[in-house]
């Protein structure tokens, strides 16, 4: 048995693994999914001043709280910047990262930073004209994670909640050398027709890629637990039997 912490992207909420945690469940395996400070279920509580690491203490208090070892940390999307800073807090709660179509951050680094000069300017200009300079709420002019099934839609745009920019703009820091050695895998969600060639087109990751980590590929869009939940499911429990 294997236990997992689940950890959802910007506008989404604990709630995007639904379809996750069952099968995980039916299989032995121990699950917990948060919902990050300001999201979803816990939207009452958005405010400015929740910061990136308000989202890494989230995690690290239901490690800590439940009293959590040999954790398998999963991220999504911008969450690949939370479970590394989760990683550099508690390392020694840990058994593996896997970064689930994620950021990979370097030390010093800002989800913005690691997005890019032009995706910066897009953000800046939908916080400021819709979000009164702080707030980056969800817009489906910017698509829908690859989503496209009018049911899965209909049941995930309106669960969708705003975040805090600065989650996008605190810089993530690497003071431990535990948190560095820990197993890593990362998980690309392709879509049809892009192979393993192409994932550095789509993610900037590190230099040491894919030596000493793990990789899975799934041809299905952004939102992998929506859109393939099952196969998601069995590469996690892989990575659960190393």
């Amino acid at each position: 048995m294997a236990t997992f912490v689940l950890v959802h992207g910007a506008w989404h909420g604990g709630w995007c693994w639904k379809r996750v945690t069952p099968l995980l469940r039916k299989g032995g395996h121990e699950v917990y999914a948060p919902t990050l400070t300001g999201l979803g279920e816990r939207s009452h509580l958005l405010r400015q001043g929740i910061s990136l690491e308000t989202h890494i203490r989230d995690v690290v208090n239901v490690l800590q709280f439940e009293d959590l070892r040999d954790v398998i940390l999963v991220g999504h999307s911008y969450a690949g910047m939370v479970i590394a800073g989760v990683a550099d807090v508690a390392p020694e709660r840990l058994r593996h990262l896997v970064y689930l179509d994620a950021m990979t951050p370097k030390d010093g680094q800002s989800m913005l930073d690691y997005a890019g000069p032009k995706f910066e300017k897009d953000v800046r200009r939908r916080v400021d004209r819709h979000g009164d300079g702080w707030l980056f709420p969800y817009m489906r002019d910017w698509g829908t994670f690859g989503v496209t099934d009018k049911k899965d839609l209909e049941w995930m745009v309106p669960r969708l909640t705003s975040i805090p920019i600065a989650t996008w703009e605190q810089e993530v820091r690497f003071r431990n050398h535990d948190a560095l050695a820990l197993p890593k895998t990362f998980i690309w969600c392709s879509g049809p027709g892009r192979t393993k060639k192409d994932v550095r087109k789509d993610w900037p990751l590190p230099a040491d890629f894919p030596k000493g980590w793990g990789f899975y590929q799934i041809k299905t869009g952004h939102d992998a637990m929506i859109t393939a939940p099952r196969e998601l499911a069995r590469i996690l429990i892989k990575v659960a039997r190393g």
